[in-house]
């Protein structure tokens, strides 16, 4: 297996990714609107161009990655069991494709923001 290299691989892993949120049925009330499947292209860009800064610095992204998520928060509030199986997700996503310096990274990554996602999401609930 080779590793993450560009975006043609994040958008691969991305793809894969979210098969599996949106099959997952604790999972998949999150990414309703992503049935659309323009949305859900458009939304695998931005996924790409975030990753693709997070991983090789490109400057692909420049949007406020935490805003959406705090939105979907109060229509559908997240718990600790969402955030661990959106990791596992992911984790298992970069595992069945990639393996590597880059790709230990990402996983590595992924649980930065996740756990960041949960602190943000606690003060918000806490004020």
């Amino acid at each position: 297996m080779k590793d993450i290299e560009n975006r043609q691989d994040i958008y691969v892993l991305m793809k894969k990714f979210y098969v599996k949120l949106m099959s997952d049925e604790e999972m998949k009330h999150f990414f309703t609107a992503f049935l659309d499947k323009n949305l859900l292209e458009e939304h695998l860009q931005t996924l790409v161009d975030f990753w693709d800064n997070i991983l090789f610095y490109s400057g692909a992204y420049q949007k406020n990655a935490m805003k959406p998520h705090l939105q979907l928060q109060k229509q559908h509030p997240f718990s600790k069991n969402h955030f661990q199986k959106w990791l596992s997700h992911f984790n298992a996503s970069v595992d069945e494709l990639f393996k590597g310096e880059v790709a230990h990274t990402a996983k590595s990554r992924a649980l930065s923001i996740a756990t960041v996602m949960q602190i943000k999401i606690s003060e918000l609930n806490n004020r």
